[in-house]
Formats: structure tokens, C-alpha cells, sequence
């Protein structure tokens, strides 16, 4: 069974937002000629790679709420120019919509277990994605989401 992880999606509003996020930095990758994968750094190089690997996925926390997640492609680790450890998590480019699943603040990343994961929403524009993501937004933040 895979294992994923779940990670804060900071200054990030909506689906959308992270969706534009991705575009921009992955546009400026291929006209500075750099490999035009989206990454994402983080200074803690998971211990269980071979199981996040193994068809897990990385679950975005937007506005409290799990929202969307990537499939992990790869996991890269480095030491950067001040000698620290890292690693560049390599996620695949669709955004996959899940069912909103509440969840606290935490810093890094924590694992999340299949069975505790969200189910992916349908796809097409049918329930919760029907609604304009400042509707969605403003349910969120009342409590209704």
C-alpha cells in the first residue's frame, strides 16, 4: 500500500491559485534552460522513500482543508550551497481535486497513510468544483466545507 504526504500549501488560496503557482515557476524553469519539472524543496528527506515511491502522493493543505494532491515522481536529495541535507520532492504535473478533508497547521510535512487519505473528486465540474473558488473559499472559512 502506498504511502503519502501531506504538506502545507502556504499563501495559497485556492486550487487555482496553486494551479497559476505552478505554471509561472515552471515557465520560468524553461526560459532560464533548466529542466522544467515542478519541485518542491523541503529540508526533511523522508526515511520511507521506497514506500512514498511506490505510488504515493504528495496532499496539499489549502486554507485548513486537504484539497488537491500530486503523485510523487521522485525524490532527490541534496546538500545545498550552506552544507545543509535536502531534498527536491518531483511531483507530476496534474493537479488531482480530492474530497476537502479538514486539517490543523503543522509545520514540514507529516506522512499520511492510504486509509486516512481523501478520495479523489469526480471528475468534470460537479459538486464542490461547480462552485467559484471565492464561494468555496468563503464556505471554507465559515465552517460549511
Amino acid at each position: 500500500m502506498a504511502l503519502n504526504l501531506l504538506k502545507l500549501c502556504v499563501g495559497v488560496t485556492a486550487v487555482e491559485e496553486l494551479q497559476a503557482w505552478i505554471d509561472y515557476r515552471l515557465e520560468e524553469k524553461r526560459r532560464r534552460g533548466i529542466e522544467a519539472v515542478q519541485t518542491h524543496t523541503t529540508r526533511m528527506i523522508p526515511k520511507r522513500m521506497d514506500e512514498l515511491l511506490d505510488g504515493g502522493s504528495l496532499y496539499w493543505v489549502i486554507k485548513g482543508n486537504i484539497q488537491v494532491r500530486q503523485k510523487l515522481a521522485d525524490i532527490r536529495p541534496f546538500t545545498d550551497d550552506q552544507g545543509i541535507r535536502r531534498c527536491d520532492l518531483v511531483l507530476a504535473p496534474p493537479l488531482i481535486l480530492t474530497e476537502w478533508q479538514p486539517r490543523r497547521a503543522f509545520q514540514g510535512w507529516r506522512y499520511l497513510k492510504q486509509s486516512d487519505a481523501p478520495g479523489d473528486m469526480a471528475s468534470g465540474k460537479e459538486g464542490l468544483q461547480a462552485l467559484p473558488p471565492e464561494l468555496r473559499l468563503e464556505l471554507s472559512n465559515l465552517g460549511l466545507l
